[in-house]
């Protein structure tokens, strides 16, 4: 295959032929798939083959791709740009954020220019205190013809959290404002995207639970999420404890982040009030995987395993009852690496029994359509960006095929991946 003559500018129009088509939403994916694009947008998809005033009278693709696969590019729906996740020494870790906003920014540029090589089109950042995911997210905004090519960011700038509780290394306190309006409103006044809550705290590895009681109520919550919405900006909050869970979905949050101990009547509620679900696995798995090097006992090794099986079963049963699950790695935390671990992330739902066409929906069309991002990408339908993998291993079979050499193309070019 001639991979330049994928690439495209201007108006310059390509149509292919694939023979597996998976668009990001459907659960059924179109054999033998037809697709018109240009540099821009996305001008026809799926199993009928184009009008001819769309592609210049030509009566027949311009090529023909029966062993491929195209979907859309990846959305990466929780990463803390600002951290280095995969290093595993906590001394390192602990001095790496000693460093100036300024160092801290450079390496997350780096990080950010190398997710296309992982097919990852667009992160949501999951915040930080130092303003990297609001710088990373204007320059996106901001890129002019001629600049490097980075993924769609948004980012909620710093978390909102309290003082002496659970996220001072990516937040700033509510007490710092006279109410939680003057708080959301300064998130937004420094160029929020969205607005990141810290309801609750950790897991407690040794206990096998979260033993802190949660730092916000359901009316505090409730406070937030009605002053970011008269802002027009969608909430999340980083929730695990099922007592903490109670309250933002009391609270009517946009997404559940972690949500581990999540019982299946929250679920039920979650399903009936559109509240999506981020599971995050690897954060967890990551523990077990170096269970060693982190210092776990057996004791301890032993919970972790439970929490990720217990994990597992809620996400099979929010499936089942249709609560939308969204995929994010919360890349950046101990362990889980920028591009390379989302795969993983996705390779953790399979595992847990959910279908790769399921996965591959959580990581495109789920986050589209929920997210309210500011352009039309993770479907490949007509007016959404161009920015699409082609594969020919067949993540339909399994998403580890993911990680094997392919294609992305993004607004005209072709990037060669490899994860």
């Amino acid at each position: 295959m001639d991979t330049e003559f994928l690439a495209c500018s201007g108006n310059t129009t390509r149509w292919l032929q694939v023979g597996t088509l998976i668009d990001g939403e459907s659960r059924t994916p179109v054999t033998d798939g037809h697709l018109v694009f240009d540099a821009g947008s996305i001008l026809h998809a799926g199993a009928e083959a184009p009008a001819p005033d769309l592609v210049g009278g030509r009566s027949a693709p311009d090529l023909v791709l029966p062993h491929h696969t195209l979907l859309p590019g990846l959305i990466e729906a929780h990463a803390h740009l600002f951290l280095r996740g995969g290093e595993l020494d906590p001394d390192k870790r602990k001095s790496y954020l000693t460093q100036s906003a300024e160092m801290l920014l450079t390496q997350a540029r780096r990080r950010i220019a190398a997710l296309l090589h992982s097919g990852i089109i667009a992160v949501r950042d999951a915040g930080d205190k130092d303003g990297v995911g609001l710088a990373l997210s204007k320059a996106y905004r901001e890129r002019k013809t001629g600049d490097p090519l980075m993924p769609y960011i948004d980012s909620p700038g710093a978390a909102i959290h309290h003082r002496g509780r659970y996220g001072g290394f990516m937040g700033s306190v509510i007490e710092e404002h006279a109410s939680a309006a003057d708080c959301v409103a300064a998130r937004v006044a420094a160029g929020a995207d969205r607005i990141k809550l810290i309801p609750t705290s950790i897991i407690n590895f040794k206990k096998g639970r979260v033993t802190a009681k949660p730092q916000m109520d359901a009316p505090r919550l409730r406070d937030l999420v009605a002053a970011a919405n008269r802002h027009g900006r969608q909430t999340f909050a980083h929730a695990s404890g099922d007592e903490g869970i109670d309250h933002v979905i009391r609270a009517g949050i946009d997404t559940v982040e972690h949500g581990y101990f999540i019982r299946p009547d929250q679920l039920d509620l979650m399903a009936e009030k559109n509240i999506a679900w981020v599971p995050t696995f690897a954060p967890v798995q990551k523990q077990i995987d170096h269970a060693e090097l982190m210092g776990w006992d057996n004791d301890c090794l032993s919970n972790l395993k439970t929490i990720i099986a217990n994990h597992q079963k809620s996400l099979i049963y929010a499936d089942q009852i249709g609560v939308t699950i969204i995929a994010g790695s919360d890349a950046g935390s101990h362990g889980v690496s920028h591009g390379a671990d989302f795969i993983y992330e996705l390779e953790l739902m399979e595992q847990a029994g959910l279908d790769p066409i399921k996965v591959i929906n959580t990581a495109t069309g789920n986050s589209a359509n929920r997210l309210a991002f500011s352009e039309p990408f993770g479907r490949i339908k007509a007016g959404c960006k161009s920015r699409m993998i082609l594969t020919a291993h067949r993540p339909q079979d399994t998403v580890s095929n993911l990680r094997k050499n392919q294609l992305c193309l993004f607004d005209g070019h072709v990037i060669p991946t490899s994860n």
